[in-house]
């Protein structure tokens, strides 16, 4: 974890469908949980402190990672590319992602900053842009980037941070994961057997005795960050009903947070947790409302010294507004 390029992991356009599809979750109880006014309020200083981050290529940060987190906050609240307030400042985002591609599809950066953590996480937003805009310039920088990530799963079927199928780990697995959801679901090949392959890795990582899911078969204890991760692996690949989730869920319960990986934990216990829906979720939910309103600078940013500070509030204010804009749904990974 210490060569994270920024946390992460993901988003899923999903089209609307006759009748579900098979991976698709169950039909939920009616979500009671809501945006008030208040957090609405929070959102949009936290937007406007964003735009005013933007470098003038079009980059949040040294990253993609970066940058595609960025891109993913102000599209959870309903700005896509020229359209909305900040429509054109994700336009701008958009064009820098496919602007530093390389012709193999790696979407790490320019100058050879990042690995698969940013490649996975540029990938996702642009599966969600590809799936709203139809873009077929996108779609060509997305389709390489998907090949990618397929050819560059390992024998044990996860991925590590190289462009290469050597190791892997469940940090780097699950931004690829959700990656491909993103790309399946926005209308693009994505094989069976890749996704068939990462739950068998990630269940390699679970610890039966207590819920948790380590970082690697092999690790020590497992934590927060990574069972969260594990979660979102399952339900990614249409396991909704594992018998592993409800343990998991136990178990993040318990611990509550990590502190070494609080933003990367946060962005997917949001995701797994409201998936499960009903109580867990709602609880969740008012105590990082609650935690993220009383935190949030004056200016509009998160920053915690304290918590991932080398990635920067940049990187944090993007993950707290994904986690309060939830309810929106404006974001299909939020759907049910």
């Amino acid at each position: 974890m210490s060569r994270l390029c920024v946390a992460a992991a993901a988003l899923l356009l999903l089209a609307v469908p006759c009748s579900p599809a098979a991976d698709d979750p169950p039909a939920p109880e009616k979500d009671r949980v809501k945006m008030d006014d208040r957090t609405k309020e929070s959102v949009d200083r936290a937007l406007r402190w964003l735009r005013d981050q933007q470098t003038g290529e079009g980059a949040w940060g040294s990253n993609t990672a970066i940058t595609a987190f960025a891109l993913l906050a102000f599209m959870a609240n309903g700005h896509v590319p020229n359209q909305g307030v900040y429509g054109p400042e994700v336009a701008k985002g958009v064009r820098y992602l496919l602007s530093i591609a390389r012709d193999d599809g790696y979407l790490a950066g320019p100058r050879g900053i990042g690995n698969m953590y940013c490649h996975g996480m540029a990938t996702l937003a642009l599966t969600q842009v590809f799936g709203m805009t139809g873009d077929p310039e996108v779609k060509k920088v997305l389709k390489k980037a998907v090949d990618l990530i397929v050819r560059t799963q390992n024998p044990e079927g996860g991925w590590r941070y190289d462009p290469a199928p050597t190791g892997a780990d469940i940090s780097v697995t699950i931004m690829q994961v959700m990656a491909l959801r993103g790309a399946k679901d926005s209308g693009l090949h994505v094989p069976d057997r890749c996704m068939a392959e990462a739950k068998k890795y990630i269940g390699r990582c679970y610890d039966r005795r207590t819920g948790g899911y380590r970082y690697q078969p092999y690790s020590s204890g497992p934590g927060y960050a990574r069972t969260a991760a594990g979660v979102c692996v399952l339900q990614l690949v249409g396991d909704y009903d594992a018998e592993e989730i409800k343990k998991a869920v136990e178990f993040m319960d318990r611990m509550g947070d990590d502190r070494q990986h609080y933003w990367y934990g946060h962005y997917y216990a949001a995701h797994a947790l409201n998936q499960v829906g009903g109580e867990v979720w709602e609880k969740y939910y008012e105590r990082m409302k609650n935690t993220l309103l009383r935190t949030q600078k004056s200016s509009g940013e998160w920053y915690e010294p304290r918590r991932e500070a080398a990635y920067g509030p940049v990187y944090q204010t993007a993950i707290a507004v994904l986690i309060l804009s939830v309810p929106t749904h404006y974001l299909p990974i939020y759907q049910k």
